[in-house]
């Protein structure tokens, strides 16, 4: 009987559902929503957006739809209401996939889902119901692809956050301005000579010997994307990618490198203001609290639906003007720039290797040009400083397209050509201390660091071991694995 009774009800239901505004809404917003946020998650995981979208995607859609009901049911409307509904459902469903699809305007896109959804609307009104059932199974769908998602976020466990040591309680014996700039995607010096790459960069190595760099030639990364490297390279522990198995991204990444992290903590508690400074605000998209004393962007410049490369700043005019700006009691600058990158990321969007490789050159060339003007800046305005250039990962020269990494591999090149990172450093008085051995990759950069401003070795007796890790997918059991050991062995172990 009371499954008689529900039937009953849902026919009902669906019977009203061409003029019910909220069902409308319900079928046109949902699915979108899930969507992106099942493919997004560690980009749009704040509740600020979270409130952007239920108002984007559910409460102005409810508003609107209501109001063209009321439309529809005017005389002036009469012979054509009975297809604003359907044309409107349609056109604004296709329009917030586009959304999640392409950040940008779309004009030509857009052109195009008007013309379908006014000949969808002009054959197909009568079949309204079927439309809006068919939008609410794709929300029910979509939903059951978010769960497994909320469940990596709400059991996610800060454990491997934890230092093993009391290194945040460091007292700096030498307080230098310390830069940090980071190209992304530049290789370093060794895999700079290799077979896969065959470029003179000999003029970039004198400008670097010239100002008293000192270089690490076979230094590398541990993870191989900017937020999954950067993320260990400020919580100076190894995260393993939170274990994960495909190719979203970390969760809370961005949080462990804007908002709290023991770099930032050792900086300000030793009485350092702290910048960040960078060309685009990728590492901002999601909205997390800044720990930085200073950036280059506002949340107010940052739209809530976007992959932050859209948006752009002159970081060397940033930079510029807050060095003009620096604290007298000591500085940290952490600068972002986007080349030489690395090659494109998917098979389709390639253009084979060589082509890859040739574009690349062009765009290292650009980061050299970057380098050159911002150290000769910083070595004016503030000659005594510390300047690091450290890589965030290598820039996959050598392949067709990134992702390839994702498959098990034995080949030396193509994994040195994934985690070589370029490491160079202009110590005080061009003095380099020994204990610079310990320089191998990204992960114990900071500890070392610290060690060398506190004057206190105890430090180094906790540093991580200098291992590279890959998600594979494909080639062998998908899960992480260890790519390069401690001692710079290749390897194949499943973590």
């Amino acid at each position: 009987m009371e499954s008689k009774q529900s039937k009953s009800n849902l026919k009902k239901i669906l019977g009203n559902a061409s003029e019910n505004p909220l069902l409308i809404a319900l079928g046109v917003g949902l699915y979108p929503l899930f969507f992106y946020y099942s493919r997004n998650f560690g980009m749009i995981n704040s509740w600020e957006q979270f409130r952007y979208f239920l108002l984007l995607f559910l409460v102005l859609p409810l508003v609107f739809f209501s109001f063209i009901k009321w439309l529809s049911k005017r005389s002036f409307s009469s012979k054509w209401g009975k297809y604003l509904l359907p044309f409107f459902s349609i056109f604004l469903f296709l329009f917030y996939i586009k959304i999640i699809l392409y950040a940008d305007i779309q004009r030509k896109i857009i052109l195009g889902i008007f013309i379908i959804s006014t000949l969808i609307a002009y054959f197909l009104y009568k079949h309204f119901k079927k439309w809006i059932a068919l939008q609410l199974i794709l929300a029910v769908i979509g939903f059951i692809g978010l769960v497994p998602m909320l469940i990596k976020y709400l059991n996610y466990s800060s454990e491997w956050m934890k230092q093993p040591d009391n290194i945040e309680g460091v007292v700096f014996q030498k307080k230098p301005n310390i830069y940090y700039i980071q190209p992304d995607g530049y290789p370093s010096f060794s895999e700079l000579k290799s077979d896969f790459y065959k470029v003179d960069n000999s003029d970039f190595d004198a400008f670097l010997a010239e100002n008293n760099f000192k270089n690490y030639p076979n230094f590398r990364s541990n993870y191989i994307t900017t937020i999954t490297s950067n993320s260990a390279t400020f919580m100076m522990k190894h995260h393993y990618y939170n274990n994960g198995r495909d190719y979203s991204e970390m969760l809370n990444a961005r949080k462990n490198i804007i908002s709290e992290n023991p770099v930032l903590s050792i900086f300000k508690n030793n009485g350092y203001k702290t910048h960040f400074i960078t060309e685009h605000p990728y590492l901002m998209v999601n909205r997390p609290k800044i720990g930085f004393d200073f950036t280059n962007f506002q949340y107010s410049e940052i739209p809530y639906i976007t992959t932050g490369f859209n948006i752009t700043r002159d970081a060397y005019e940033d930079l510029e003007n807050a060095i003009a700006l620096k604290d007298t009691g000591g500085n940290f600058f952490f600068i972002e720039f986007f080349e030489p990158s690395h090659i494109s990321t998917t098979k389709e969007a390639s253009k084979g290797k060589e082509a890859e490789r040739e574009k690349w050159l062009e765009k290292l060339k650009l980061a050299n040009i970057k380098l050159e003007k911002m150290i000769n800046l910083i070595s004016e305005k503030d000659p005594t400083a510390l300047i690091m250039i450290m890589a965030d990962h290598g820039s996959f020269v050598g392949l067709d397209y990134t992702r390839q990494v994702y498959t098990k591999t034995t080949n030396p090149e193509i994994i040195y050509t994934t985690f070589g990172a370029l490491l160079s450093i202009r110590w005080p008085n061009g003095e380099a201390p020994e204990i610079d051995e310990n320089l191998k990759s990204c992960v114990n950069v900071f500890r070392v660091l610290f060690s060398y401003l506190g004057d206190d070795g105890k430090y180094l007796q906790h540093l991580q071991k200098d291992e590279s890790y890959l998600i594979i997918k494909e080639g062998a059991e998908p899960g992480v694995y260890e790519y390069i050991d401690d001692s710079g062995n290749i390897v194949f172990k499943k973590v």
